[in-house]
């Protein structure tokens, strides 16, 4: 992979990590387009997975600090604000535990199975953007331990190339009724431990499967552009999200997915 490569592939993660546009339904598109493999580099992939992470801790620092303070005080009876929130973290994981774990290979398989796949989902991603925003629920101040879990499912649903994880997720809250800005808050603090934790198979499996085949051919310098990329560009969509979100203005992500996602699928047909 040569830095150019590492450039576009890391600022497209970064950017598509945050923005309700799926990050892996873009990859894939690039990859096709460009014949950009990051994805099958397991060290590039760690790393740009990582950087998002990076960006997510320096952005919400303030909010993950207030969640540490308060999370191991147990001065009080019952849970306080920070455990709670702590919780409904821990119970939106559980259906994308369950995905990673059991459907593991059901996912790599549709994962290969061409942008027509991708061009479906997207269009899903732009129904979900668009249903958001013409609801009006009720708006609710906090995140209930159901809300959280339905939230959990949309993410699990987002491990299909197309699907938006901050799409989904968002989207799914908003209809739930939850307040735009904790939402927007919420959907990226909780996508912290799933991507670390796929971080850590990879990990795994590069171990099993060898240092020079999880290396490939990327060089350190391409690493190192890949990393800073995907880092900086996810601080800026991650900023800006959660300020679009806040706008609610959702509904040109909406139109954007339905232009690619019907774009490929009327390129498919065609050729």
């Amino acid at each position: 992979m040569s830095e150019l490569e590492a450039l576009l592939m890391g600022l497209l993660q970064g950017l598509t990590e945050y923005l309700p546009v799926s990050s892996s339904g873009h990859l894939s598109i690039a990859s096709h387009l460009f014949g950009v493999e990051g994805e099958d580099n397991l060290v590039f992939t760690i790393a740009v997975h990582v950087a998002t992470v990076l960006s997510t801790l320096v952005i919400l620092w303030r909010e993950i600090a207030w969640i540490f303070k308060g999370m191991f005080d147990f001065r009080t009876p019952g849970l306080n604000a920070e455990q709670r929130y702590t919780l409904n973290i821990l119970v939106s994981m559980i259906p994308v535990g369950i995905v990673g774990v059991f459907f593991k290979d059901y996912v790599e398989a549709i994962f290969g199975s061409g942008l027509l796949v991708v061009g479906c989902c997207l269009l899903v991603t732009a129904a979900l953007l668009a249903f958001s925003f013409y609801a009006k629920p009720r708006v609710k101040e906090t995140i209930s331990l159901r809300d959280a879990f339905i939230i959990g499912l949309a993410q699990a649903v987002a491990v299909l190339p197309g699907v938006s994880r901050s799409g989904s997720t968002i989207a799914t809250g908003l209809l739930l009724g939850n307040n735009k800005a904790t939402l927007a808050q919420f959907s990226f603090l909780m996508v912290i431990p799933p991507i670390l934790g796929e971080a850590l198979l990879s990990v795994l499996d590069a171990v099993k499967g060898g240092a020079e085949a999880a290396i490939g051919d990327i060089s350190l310098s391409s690493l190192a552009v890949g990393f800073l990329a995907a880092f900086l560009s996810g601080c800026l969509a991650c900023k800006w999200m959660i300020n679009m979100v806040k706008k609610g203005k959702l509904i040109y992500f909406a139109v954007y997915c339905a232009l690619v996602g019907a774009s490929i699928i009327f390129t498919h047909f065609i050729n």
